[in-house]
């Protein structure tokens, strides 16, 4: 099948009519059979948690610390969980530290963070607001089309707007007094912090009182009586659990969900250096679209319970006929698919499957319908270089002009040996003259490749 006519399977695919309609019922906690929580707190409350849910539409909230520009892979089962209460008909609300970002959640770190510049930070609550209104957005239109119930809208908040105006005397006083020193010292994420050599700062020890008062304030102004996150938020939800609890004698409730980890099991995040991102200036969705096309065969199928809207019995049907064809990874696909439309819109669905499809196809064809961004986001790391046809150029000439090799010597020896490739042709022949038509494609552009890993894009000027 050529180029063409997979695209145009590709984009005509009606990914909506396989999701979900909404719940016949508001009982979010159902979502326990895809997988999807860890803990909720308090452990003993999900009779409880479920009446609430289906006396009448409850609230839930979110929280971002924005330490980068953009969320990542990692934040997004939260968003996922966030989206299935929507569907069920509640209100979500999805808080960005604005203030808490300038402190620094130490859940799980071995080392205090770096302190952000407020006008960075700032630019990073714009961004990540924009990667949360682009999913929701992307939800409602290619997820919810065919739903006779509407969704209601996320409510965006940044913390920052109700720390500015509270008294800090006021604030040690009135919240202050509800946190018992005892209980705050016992967290786990505190003691790891206290017995390890850096130590704890107060700046970071007081991070559980805001995120804490942060729900409280959600509490008073919206009725939100529930908190999701990541399983390493389960201290920071205990602690807003223990202040609404004593400052308003109600009972809130916290959920958890299991931690997204790359490979060898360690947190997706900026200072490790590993994260996938949300923004396709960060994370181009070709890169994200084959993160999830790499996903292993042990965890798809957890994966499109997580990271899907898909039916169920669909997941079954797609892993028994995976089981049965495991090379042709129509599960990683379909997976692939789900979520980069939901991240990244019908148009990023589109171009990551272009330029997925120059890692298979390889013809002269396929190569002269791409431009520049599509090979750059196909290779990435590709080099790009800008020249000018002469007649007489040769393959060694090229080579040398776009510094495919450190030397002379190496190209005179690599190109012989079988090392190069033009087009993903091999050239051999290092008088090879350079050709319009064979080398230069129709959209003025050349592949170049060294060894297997090293590529080079040319543009030709005219």
């Amino acid at each position: 099948m050529n180029t063409k006519k997979i695209l145009r399977l590709y984009s005509t695919r009606k990914l909506i009519l396989r999701n979900e309609r909404f719940y016949s019922n508001r009982n979010i906690l159902a979502l326990n059979d895809r997988g999807m929580y860890q803990d909720l707190f308090p452990a003993t409350s999900a009779p409880e948690i479920k009446n609430l849910l289906m006396r009448e539409p409850q609230c839930v909230y979110s929280g971002f610390d924005p330490t980068a520009d953009s969320l990542h892979v990692g934040n997004l089962l939260v968003l996922m969980n966030l989206l299935h209460w929507q569907r069920a008909g509640h209100q979500t609300i999805a808080v960005l530290g604005g203030a808490t970002g300038l402190i620094g959640d130490p859940s799980h770190r071995a080392s205090e963070r770096d302190e952000i510049n407020s006008k960075i930070l700032a630019e990073n609550v714009e961004s990540i607001k924009k990667n949360i209104q682009t999913i929701f957005k992307n939800h409602e239109q290619y997820f919810c089309k065919d739903f006779c119930n509407p969704v209601k809208p996320v409510i965006l908040l940044n913390n920052l707007d109700w720390y500015k105006k509270v008294n800090l005397i006021d604030f040690i006083r009135g919240i202050g007094k509800y946190f018992r020193m005892g209980t705050m010292m016992g967290r786990t994420s505190v003691q790891e912090r206290l017995n390890s050599e850096i130590g704890m700062s107060f700046t970071e020890f007081s991070y559980a009182l805001f995120q804490a008062y942060d729900w409280l304030v959600l509490f008073d102004k919206y009725k939100c009586y529930f908190q999701v996150g990541g399983n390493d938020q389960m201290g920071n939800i205990m602690s807003g659990h223990d202040l609404i609890s004593k400052a308003t004698k109600k009972t809130v409730f916290g959920l958890t969900m299991p931690l997204i980890t790359a490979e060898g099991g360690k947190k997706f995040g900026k200072s490790l250096g590993n994260a996938v991102w949300l923004s396709k200036e960060k994370s181009s969705p070709f890169t994200f679209y084959q993160f999830f096309i790499r996903t292993t065969d042990a965890d798809v199928e957890k994966y499109l319970k997580l990271f899907t809207f898909l039916p169920m019995s669909e997941i079954n049907s797609i892993m028994d006929s995976h089981r049965k064809l495991p090379n042709k990874r129509d599960a990683q696909r379909i997976l692939a698919e789900q979520v980069t439309l939901l991240v990244h819109g019908q148009k990023g669905l589109d171009e990551a499957v272009r330029a997925s499809l120059i890692l298979y196809d390889t013809s002269i064809e396929a190569l002269s319908k791409l431009n520049v961004d599509d090979l750059m986001n196909a290779f990435v790391g590709a080099k790009i270089s800008e020249l000018y046809h002469e007649q007489g150029l040769t393959s060694y000439g090229l080579a040398m002009k776009i510094k495919c090799f450190k030397s002379e010597h190496d190209a005179s020896r690599i190109i012989p040996a079988g090392g190069f490739y033009i087009n993903h042709s091999k050239v051999t022949n290092i008088n090879e003259v350079i050709t319009p038509g064979i080398h230069i494609l129709p959209n003025n552009l050349t592949l170049v490749r060294v060894g297997k890993k090293s590529y080079h894009v040319v543009k030709w000027l005219s």
